[in-house]
C-alpha cells in the first residue's frame, strides 16, 4: 500500500551551484487587453481641439512664419497631434502611445510653461509673441491674448494633468530622456542660424531675449543656452523618475497586486486534485 500524498510539501532547500531565479515583472498592459476609456478620450479630444484652435488663431491673426517659429507654437502643434491620436486610441480600446512619445510631449509642455513664467514674464526685457511690422513688441489683445494664455499656461497644465491623472505608468528609459533633448538642441541651432542669415525684411530676428546675440553676444547666449540645457536635462530625468514611482491612476490596486505576485519562490507546493 502506498503512503498518502501529503497535502503540503515543505519548501526544498536551495541547491548550491544553481543560480537563484530572476524576478521578471511583466507590465499589465502587455497581458491585459486595453478597455475603452471614454472619459480620457473626451478629455484628450478637447485638449487637442484647444491646441489646434490656438495655433490656427495665432497664425491667422499674426505672421504665420514668425508665429510658427516660436517654441510654444511648435510644442502646441505636437500636443494637438499626440492628443488627437491618444483620444482615438482611448475611444477604440487600442493600446496607448509609447511612453517615449507621451513623455516627450510632457517635457516640451513643461519647458514652454516654465521658461515663459520663470524667465520671460519676470525678465528685464519685455517679451511678447506679437510684434508690429517694424519688429516692435506689442502687448497681445483680444484673441491673441487668449492664445497667449493657452500656449503658456492652459495647455501645459492640461498635458501634465493628463499624464498624472489619466495615463497609466509606462516608465521610459534614460535613452528616451536623452532623445527628448535633441529637439530643444535643434531648435537652438535653427534659431541662431536663421537669425544670422535672416534678411532685412524680418526685423527683430531673435524671438527670445536670452538668445539675442546682438544684445548679449555669442558667449553669453551660449552660456544661457547651457544653463537652460542643464535645466531641461533635469526636467527630463525627473519625468522618468516620477513615471517609475507614481501610482497607476486607472487601476490603483493593480500595481500592489503585481508586486505581491512577482515575489519568487524557492520551492514548490503540491496539492492533491479535488475530486
Amino acid at each position: 500500500m502506498t503512503a498518502p500524498i501529503p497535502r503540503d510539501i515543505p519548501d526544498l532547500p536551495a541547491i548550491s551551484g544553481i543560480p537563484a531565479p530572476v524576478t521578471s515583472v511583466v507590465p499589465a498592459a502587455a497581458v491585459v487587453a486595453p478597455a475603452r476609456r471614454p472619459l480620457a478620450g473626451t478629455y484628450r479630444a478637447l485638449v487637442a481641439l484647444t491646441a489646434a484652435a490656438a495655433v490656427v488663431t495665432e497664425m491667422v491673426l499674426g505672421s504665420p512664419l514668425r508665429a510658427f517659429s516660436h517654441f510654444a507654437v511648435q510644442s502646441t502643434v505636437l500636443v494637438a497631434l499626440v492628443f488627437a491620436v491618444s483620444a482615438r486610441r482611448a475611444w477604440s480600446a487600442r493600446r496607448p502611445l509609447p511612453s517615449a512619445v507621451t513623455g516627450g510631449t510632457v517635457l516640451y509642455a513643461v519647458i514652454t510653461a516654465s521658461v515663459y513664467h520663470l524667465l520671460l514674464t519676470n525678465g528685464p526685457v519685455t517679451f511678447s509673441m506679437t510684434t508690429s511690422p517694424t519688429g516692435a513688441l506689442v502687448t497681445p489683445a483680444g484673441w491673441l491674448a487668449v492664445t497667449d494664455v493657452a500656449f503658456h499656461t492652459v495647455i501645459p497644465l492640461a498635458v501634465v494633468a493628463d499624464w498624472l491623472l489619466l495615463t497609466r505608468p509606462s516608465p521610459p528609459r534614460l535613452i528616451h530622456a536623452a532623445a527628448w533633448l535633441l529637439y530643444p538642441l535643434a531648435y537652438l541651432a535653427s534659431t541662431l542660424g536663421r537669425a544670422a542669415l535672416v534678411t532685412t525684411d524680418w526685423p527683430a530676428p531673435y524671438l527670445y531675449p536670452f538668445l539675442d546675440v546682438d544684445r548679449h553676444g555669442y558667449r553669453d547666449v551660449l552660456g544661457n543656452a547651457l544653463l537652460l540645457g542643464l535645466a531641461f536635462c533635469a526636467a527630463a530625468l525627473l519625468i522618468v523618475v516620477v513615471d517609475h514611482l507614481r501610482p497607476d491612476p486607472v487601476h490603483p490596486a493593480e500595481g500592489a497586486r503585481t508586486a505581491r505576485t512577482a515575489t519568487p519562490k524557492t520551492g514548490f507546493r503540491l496539492r492533491p486534485p479535488v475530486g
